[in-house]
C-alpha cells in the first residue's frame, strides 16, 4: 500500500516480505512514481532472494576500455598509465564497436598480425595485448581467449652502444643542434639515467659543488632516490646550462617547459625529440636516446668496475637486467683475452713459437690457397 503523510506530502509505501514488514519513503509528491517505486523496491527484494538477475549484454570495448582505465587512475604509476592510453590508441581502432563476447580468437590473432605489418615491434604488439588482456579478464570475458592467444617473440637485441667515434659525432650535432638536447645527452652518458629521469630532474637534486646527482622517481624503486657521483663532464655540461637560469630556484626544474619562448621552471619540459632526431639524422646514425644508457652501462661495465658497482649507479635489481644493458664491445673482448694470454712453449718442428703479440699480425696474414678444388688454409 501507498500512503501520504509528512509535511513536505512525501508518499511511503508499506508491504511484507519475508514474514518482515517493508516501511520506507518513496522520497515524491507524486503517488503514481511512488506506487512505481513500491513495485521496484518488491522486485528487487525478490531477485536478491532468489538469485535472480536480469541478463545483460557485455559491454562494448570502448566502454569497457574507458571504464578500465578510468579505474586505474590514481592505483598506478603515471607512466604505467601513459602506456596503456598509447596502447589503446591502437586496441580501439580494430575493437571499439565490438561486444566483448564477440571477440573472437581469430580477431586477436589478425590484430597481432595487422601491427607487426606496421612496423610495429613484437615488444610493443605484446604490451598492446596485455592490455587487452586486462581489459576482456575485469569484464570476465578472457576465459574463452585464454588457451589461444599467443604472445609475439621478442627481440632481445635492440639496445645497441656507440662507439667513441659515434659518441663525438653525435655530441657535435647535439651541440649545434639545441643545448637542451646537448645537455641532456651528456647526463646521460655520464650517468646511465633515463630520460624521465632526466626530464623531471630538479635543481634540488643537483649538487655541482659536491659533484653529487639525487635521482628522483624512478621507473623501479631499486633506481628511485639512488646517488650518482658526477664526472667532470657532467657537472660540466649541468654547470653550463645552468648559467642560463641565474635566478633559478632549487624546486626549479633542471629542463623546464618552453613553449613560444615563455618558460615555466615548475613544469618539466614535453623533451627534445624533434633536437634529437635532426641531430642523430644529421650525425649519420640510427640510435634512441635510450641507447646512451646502454652506452654508459658498457663503459662502466668495460672498465672492470664491479657487477654491485654498476648495478648501484644505474638502478638495477638483478644481474639479469644487468646483462640485458651491457654490451661488452669487441675491442674489450679483445684486450681483457690479450692480457691473459700465455707464452707458447719453445720451438716444435722448426717452428717459432707464438707469442701474444703476433697473434693479430698471424691473423692477418691468414690467406686461401686453392689446389683444383681442394681450399686449404695457409699462415
Amino acid at each position: 500500500m501507498v500512503y501520504q503523510r509528512g509535511k513536505q506530502g512525501f508518499w511511503r509505501y508499506r508491504f511484507r516480505f519475508g514474514g518482515r514488514i517493508v516501511h520506507e519513503s518513496a522520497k515524491t509528491a507524486s503517488k503514481t512514481l511512488a506506487r512505481e517505486a513500491e513495485k521496484q523496491r518488491r522486485r528487487k527484494l525478490e531477485e536478491s532472494w532468489n538469485h535472480v538477475t536480469r541478463r545483460v549484454l557485455p559491454a562494448t570495448f570502448e566502454k569497457a576500455a574507458g571504464e578500465w582505465l578510468k579505474g586505474r587512475e590514481g592505483r598506478v604509476a603515471a607512466n604505467t598509465l601513459s602506456m596503456a592510453r598509447v596502447a589503446l590508441k591502437h586496441l580501439l581502432p580494430a575493437f571499439a564497436s565490438k561486444l566483448l563476447c564477440d571477440i573472437t580468437p581469430k580477431d586477436v590473432q589478425a590484430y597481432q598480425q595487422a601491427r607487426l605489418r606496421e612496423g610495429a615491434q613484437g615488444r610493443t604488439a605484446n604490451i598492446e595485448v596485455q592490455a587487452f588482456h586486462q581489459i576482456m579478464k575485469a569484464n570476465k570475458c578472457w576465459q574463452h581467449l585464454e588457451n589461444e592467444i599467443r604472445l609475439l617473440k621478442e627481440r632481445k637485441d635492440i639496445g645497441r652502444t656507440l662507439t667513441l667515434e659515434e659518441e663525438t659525432r653525435l655530441l657535435a650535432e647535439c651541440a649545434r643542434t639545441d643545448s637542451a638536447c646537448y645537455t641532456a645527452t651528456v647526463v646521460a652518458l655520464n650517468t646511465t639515467m633515463r630520460r624521465d629521469e632526466i626530464r623531471k630532474l630538479h635543481w634540488s637534486q643537483v649538487e655541482l659543488f659536491n659533484g653529487v646527482l639525487t635521482v628522483g622517481k624512478s621507473k623501479t624503486d631499486a633506481g628511485t632516490g639512488r646517488l650518482i657521483p658526477l664526472n667532470p663532464s657532467a657537472v660540466k655540461a649541468l654547470a653550463d646550462w645552468g648559467s642560463g637560469f641565474p635566478k633559478r630556484q632549487p624546486e626549479h626544474h633542471v629542463f623546464p617547459w618552453c613553449e613560444s619562448r615563455h618558460v615555466d621552471p615548475t613544469r618539466p619540459t614535453k623533451g627534445w625529440r624533434t633536437a634529437w632526431r635532426n641531430a642523430c639524422k644529421r650525425a649519420g646514425l640510427k640510435v634512441r636516446f635510450h641507447d646512451l644508457r646502454h652506452t654508459a652501462i658498457t663503459k662502466l661495465a668495460e672498465s672492470q668496475a664491479s657487477d654491485q658497482t654498476v648495478m648501484s649507479i644505474a638502478g638495477h635489481v638483478s644481474r639479469q637486467m644487468l646483462e640485458h644493458y651491457s654490451h661488452i664491445r669487441l675491442a674489450a673482448k679483445r684486450a681483457a683475452l690479450d692480457s691473459i694470454a700465455t707464452p707458447l712453449p719453445g720451438p716444435v718442428s722448426g717452428k717459432m713459437p707464438v707469442s701474444g703479440d703476433d697473434v693479430h699480425q698471424i691473423g692477418n696474414q691468414i690467406g686461401i690457397a686453392e689446389e683444383g678444388d681442394t681450399r686449404k688454409l695457409l699462415i
